[in-house]
């Protein structure tokens, strides 16, 4: 009876054991990075924080007939569209698929809408090419793919000879433009007329084909196709219940949605849907406790919140659910950019590059920590985002690489399309710093550098001083980037003119921060770098320098190898440096 008892009790702690690793609740659960869809996150036991509390917020008072929300990428867009696909589509059985999940408790919403009604999903994140021929026929594959899905319909009494033909032509990507344009009016009305109930639309990322044309040259032309199916999909569609539309940016409502009635925006700065994008702080601390992760709050917390959208604030999910894989499999690990890996960030290079110098002053104060006062325009087109300066900053804000600060009451005094944009946290600041160090690498290649070279071997530490001073008055720094920056400022000077570069490369006693090796001549020549706390300190710093270099004996590797051998100190402040030579 013991023995009995004994297994009883031991087969009861397996069962709890189990129940609680399906509730997801387990020191390690499956983290799903790169699944978007809500049916094999739920169904594969991965770890998910119930966003379900959108579909009751979305249908509140009656759905707008189209809703269009926009978020910067990596902030779970995608994954909710699927959610609501998976509740409303009536060719889904999804009840277990919201077990135990907020909606779930909801009985009469659930009994009106779960399951019971004809809807379309589609994403237009893949619809991209070279010129238009190429985006185009991705387009006509993508229609190709969602008419495959409903091939029943061809059996259907409901579909007259005229509407098969049409469906059989866009099912095999044979159809006119004319067609294609047409196709989810199409679609949906013989969706409408086999169930006889009115469609949900729903469409993802719905911008990506217009903002890759706009990037390569063929605008208008995808605009047109774009624009002429959204009028008809929902322009006085009387097939149409309502759509839920997603993208990164606002395009102006005269540039793609004209005349569409009933049209709702949420969008970063006045949502209604804050919580379902996005980590909220109780959302993260729940997974950190869940996860057995919660001494690593801090560093979360600064590389990956601060995003402020509307009255809440929010961590980027893809950024929390990749760290916390990374540290299941190493516990060491440290936050990394995971954002730069996936997003176009040549938008902050061609923003440096379009705006120069004027943008130095906001730049600086931005990479500082600091906000800038800026003009937003969240109804933008996308040929004319590079039209200006303030289109660029505001694209900067509605992707994601800015957002709105938050400041004291008493500093708000100014207009209301005018907000104070700062860089959100740890992981963007990397991004920006990363572009900035890339742009002068590249500027500085076009500049004339001949004074300084011929300064170098002429032993002139003054000239050197007063060109590098010129350039570091054209180029974006701030306190923060101490050695690190003026060494990457150093060496881009130095790259492409001929010479060899050696950069911390065991020397002597120790690492010379860079050294400059002209082979032909037979000349060496060794930079120390210090970063200056003030002006006051350049030459004490710049002498200490001189004096690690001597005392390291650096020199010393090239003595047999190299006729001259010049060593120079560098100090930097800010936008100044000092440049002095060891005496030999």
């Amino acid at each position: 009876r013991q023995r009995q008892m004994c297994i009883r009790d031991r087969l009861s702690c397996l069962y709890k054991k189990y129940l609680f690793r399906k509730e997801g609740h387990m020191g390690n659960p499956n983290i799903p990075v790169g699944i978007s869809d809500f049916k094999e996150i739920r169904e594969n036991n991965n770890y998910y924080i119930d966003k379900s509390g959108f579909i009751s917020e979305l249908l509140t008072d009656g759905a707008a007939k189209v809703t269009l929300i926009t978020r910067p990428r990596r902030f779970g867009k995608t994954l909710g569209m699927s959610m609501l696909y998976y509740f409303f589509n009536v060719r889904n059985e999804s009840q277990k698929l919201f077990e135990g999940l907020e909606i779930s408790r909801n009985h009469e919403l659930c009994e009106k809408w779960l399951n019971k009604w004809p809807t379309i999903f589609l994403t237009f994140k893949d619809i991209d090419g070279l010129d238009f021929a190429s985006a185009y026929d991705q387009l006509v594959f993508t229609i190709s793919d969602l008419y495959q899905k409903y091939s029943f319909l061809l059996e259907s009494e409901e579909i007259d000879e005229e509407d098969r033909k049409r469906f059989k032509l866009l099912k095999s990507g044979e159809g006119s433009k004319i067609l294609v344009i047409r196709s989810l009016s199409l679609l949906m009305r013989l969706l409408e007329n086999y169930y006889h109930k009115q469609m949900i639309l729903l469409i993802d990322e719905y911008d990506v084909p217009i903002a890759k044309a706009s990037s390569k040259g063929y605008y208008q032309q995808m605009l047109e196709i774009i624009r002429g199916m959204m009028s008809t999909a929902l322009k006085d569609n009387t097939s149409l219940k309502f759509a839920v539309i997603t993208g990164c940016l606002q395009i102006a409502k005269e540039s793609i949605f004209t005349g569409t009635n009933n049209f709702v925006t949420d969008a970063i700065a006045n949502t209604g849907f804050n919580e379902y994008f996005g980590f909220t702080q109780p959302e993260v601390n729940k997974i950190l406790e869940d996860t057995g992760t919660v001494q690593y709050a801090k560093q979360m917390k600064e590389w990956y919140d601060g995003y402020h959208m509307g009255e809440i604030d929010v961590y980027c999910p893809w950024d929390v659910m990749n760290y916390l894989r990374e540290l299941q499999r190493n516990p060491k690990a440290q936050p990394v950019s995971y954002w730069k890996n996936t997003s176009d960030n040549a938008i902050i290079r061609s923003f440096i590059d379009f705006a120069g110098n004027s943008i130095t002053d906001k730049m600086e104060t931005l990479l500082s920590g600091g906000y800038i006062l800026q003009d937003i325009d969240e109804n933008l087109t996308y040929d004319y985002l590079h039209s200006s300066e303030s289109n660029l900053w505001s694209i900067l804000y509605m992707t994601g690489y800015l957002t709105e600060a938050r400041i004291s009451e008493g500093k708000t005094a100014f207009s209301p399309d005018t907000k104070a944009l700062k860089i959100p946290n740890a992981e963007i600041r990397e991004i920006f710093e990363t572009t900035v160090m890339k742009w002068f690498a590249d500027s500085v290649k076009k500049w004339n550098r001949t004074a300084i070279f011929q300064a170098l071997w002429n032993q002139k530490p003054e000239i050197i001083t007063r060109e590098m001073n010129l350039l570091l008055w054209n180029t974006i720094s701030y306190h923060d980037y101490k050695e690190d920056f003026y060494h990457a400022f150093l060496t881009g000077i130095f790259m492409g003119a001929g010479e060899q570069i050696e950069s911390n490369k065991e020397h002597g006693l120790g690492r010379p921060d860079l050294v400059i090796i002209d082979k032909v001549n037979g000349k060496v020549a060794i930079f120390e770098v210090k970063y200056s706390q003030s002006m006051k300190q350049l030459n004490k710093d710049c002498d200490k320098a001189l004096a690690q270099m001597k005392e390291r004996k650096y020199a010393e590797d090239y003595k047999d190898r190299y006729k001259d051998i010049f060593c120079y100190g560098i100090s930097f402040y800010k936008k100044e440096c000092l440049v002095k030579m060891l005496e030999s």
